[in-house]
């Protein structure tokens, strides 16, 4: 990332790249290809020890950042995670409790304080299979009060780590809102489906619920007025999965680099060939580029800037668009190499792939953007 960071943000970042260098080598997330989780439980809570799942949380219920941004903060460890192609469920973990954090529930805070200490997995269940299922005016999952109740109807897919989830935050439709409601994975009417994933150490879960029966003290907030912490939630994972896919772009760009200066061919470093130092220049200008938008993103939705929302959306189209434009390019830049299996790395190319793809491709925010800039034209 590009921000100029404080002796604690380097501090941070320098300590959990170092424990996933140490911990999560390539050949550990090779081993990890076919486990259930897809990571280790006592990795994960020394990681929450390091501090990943505080930084969206306040201090009042346990939290706090080490700058003040906890969202900056966080894509500082997204970066690393990305750039080691890392295990874990970072991102549902970091959103589910800074949403708890900003809607307490007295059944939640035992939740939230296992998330702390990385002891409790939770699963963010927003997204739906549809063309529009990535907004939060798509939602079709249907969340309804019938007395002491709320009934939940409806399919979730994508759901990052469900499987090992103790409770999933299900956001749905009520009336013409939007609610969130915190269900325990184990409770009756809800059903997982483990999904294929492209990501060696990731893994996702379609979530259905068949008349799933909570109590009302389980939704968050008044019900049908969610819309406003969904969508900063929704804001936060994007900047997130921004942050993480630039860390792996990072990561092919400086793989192929050395490379290129260690393999000579007729007697001279490959890089020294005109026509891949403009293949080399290309990708450099649009590594720096998604480093600056990314950056951008991030620091507008800490500050609840009021062009968060677009800057969000141009982060996702530009980062999944040229993260695979770099990375296909690294691939072919490596030869033959390049597409085994033993190589590195593909295991950042997978992870780019995978999360471009989540929370909208770089079409589906193309198209965002036109109908934000016609919005507030039409409102001028």
């Amino acid at each position: 990332m590009l921000f100029d960071l404080t002796a604690d943000q380097e501090f941070l970042r320098n300590t959990t790249a170092k424990f996933l260098a140490d911990q999560a080598p390539p050949s550990r997330l090779r081993s990890m290809r076919d486990e259930p989780a897809g990571y280790d439980p006592g990795f994960w809570r020394r990681g929450a020890e390091l501090g990943w799942t505080s930084l969206l949380v306040s201090d009042e219920h346990g939290g706090g950042s080490v700058s003040g941004r906890g969202l900056v903060d966080a894509t500082l460890l997204a970066h690393e995670f990305g750039r080691h192609a890392a295990p874990g469920p970072f991102l549902p973990c970091n959103v589910v409790a800074g949403a708890l954090s900003a809607a307490p529930l007295a059944e939640g805070a035992a939740l939230l304080e296992d998330l702390l200490q990385g002891t409790a997995v939770a699963g963010w269940c927003f997204a739906e299979d549809h063309p529009a299922g990535h907004r939060p005016e798509g939602l079709n999952l249907q969340i309804r009060l019938e007395g002491p109740d709320a009934v939940i109807d409806g399919v979730k897919r994508p759901v990052e780590s469900a499987g090992q989830a103790s409770h999933l935050l299900v956001t749905g439709r009520t009336g013409d809102g939007l609610s969130q409601v915190l269900v325990p994975a184990d409770t009756p009417g809800v059903s997982l489906r483990p999904m294929r994933s492209m990501d060696l150490t990731r893994r996702f879960w379609v979530a259905s619920f068949d008349r799933v029966r909570v109590p009302a003290a389980a939704v968050l907030g008044e019900p049908g007025t969610a819309a406003p912490r969904v969508e900063r939630q929704l804001r936060q994972a994007l900047v997130l999965l921004c942050s993480e896919s630039v860390g792996a772009m990072q990561a092919g760009f400086d793989m192929t680099s050395e490379w290129a200066f260690d393999r000579y061919s007729f007697g001279r470093p490959l890089a020294s060939y005109q026509a891949l130092k403009h293949r080399f220049a290309d990708m450099k200008t649009w590594l720096e580029a998604a480093h600056a938008i990314t950056d951008a993103a991030a620091s507008a939705v800490a500050d609840d800037d009021a062009d968060a929302d677009e800057l969000v959306s141009v982060a996702k189209a530009f980062v999944g668009e040229y993260g695979a434009e770099v990375l296909h390019d690294c691939v072919q830049l490596h030869g033959g190499i390049g597409v085994t299996f033993e190589h590195d790395l593909h295991l950042f190319l997978r992870r780019l792939i995978l999360d471009r793809a989540l929370l909208g491709t770089p079409a589906d925010h193309r198209r965002r953007i036109a109908d934000l800039i016609e919005a507030r034209e039409a409102a001028a």
